[in-house]
């Protein structure tokens, strides 16, 4: 890992772009602390890219920032300059087709379209949190926030520092997943936008049952994809700051 470029924002949080191997990505850490900070990873839809998701990315970290946490984000396969994910395009004009049609999403299409990227999305999530890990302003315990959902639900899977997740309902979902899911341990919440024009909400609510957690919440609202409301996204903050935050210490007597 390697940074590229150095700014201070206003509210005095240190932004970072930096590059791992071929990937770019974007760091927040507070303006002070301590202790090393808690991370958030902030996962991101696929295809539209940091640049244009930047300005939901960053107020998500400064907010994080506040309540003491490092956030990150990566460019996704695929997205803003990457090279596209080998059949993803095939896959997207036979889901536009599907779709066009009225009649229900073939799984194999869905497939082709999200596996893909959840297999070569995932080791570089891990790859990131290693070189972050390695960072002194940088510690754990380490929570997950955001989308693709397939993709933070194989990352809650397989990378055990991972402590708490946040996943966005709002894209198609693979049958495997649902095993995956089955797996989870971890404390969850998740954000469902009821009207999502481009989310399969059954999918959605049948993939929350699969969960294997004992600590899970579901926060449904009426609205479309973009539209969650504000105060869903401070109880979000919530359930991160209860589970990454360090205890209170004690104070001597």
């Amino acid at each position: 890992m390697h940074f590229t470029s150095e700014q201070r924002l206003d509210d005095g949080v240190l932004e970072r772009e930096f590059a791992l191997g071929d990937v770019p990505g974007i760091l927040w850490t507070p303006a002070s602390a301590s202790a090393p900070a808690p991370l958030i990873l902030l996962g991101s839809p696929g295809g539209l890219g940091l640049r244009k998701m930047y300005p939901r990315l960053a107020a998500r970290a400064r907010h994080a920032a506040a309540d003491g946490f490092a956030s990150a984000a990566i460019e996704l396969p695929g997205s803003g300059d990457r090279p596209p994910v080998a059949g993803a395009e095939q896959a997207r004009d036979d889901l536009r087709r599907a779709l066009k049609a009225g009649g229900p999403v073939d799984g194999e299409i869905i497939d082709r379209l999200i596996l893909p990227l959840v297999d070569q999305a995932v080791p570089e999530w891990q790859a990131t949190l290693d070189a972050l890990l390695s960072l002194p302003e940088i510690g754990g315990p380490v929570g997950y926030s955001g989308g693709v959902i397939s993709i933070g639900v194989r990352l809650a899977v397989v990378e055990p520092r991972i402590a708490a997740a946040i996943l966005f309902a709002g894209s198609f979902i693979p049958r495997s997943i649902f095993e995956d899911a089955r797996q989870i341990t971890i404390p969850l919440h998740v954000l469902l936008q009821w009207d999502d024009e481009g989310n399969d909400r059954q999918a959605a609510l049948d993939l929350f049952d699969a969960f294997g957690s004992k600590e899970k919440a579901l926060n449904a609202n009426m609205g479309g994809h973009t539209g969650i409301p504000h105060f869903a996204g401070e109880a979000a903050a919530r359930f991160l700051a209860r589970h990454l935050s360090p205890p209170p210490t004690e104070t001597a007597r």
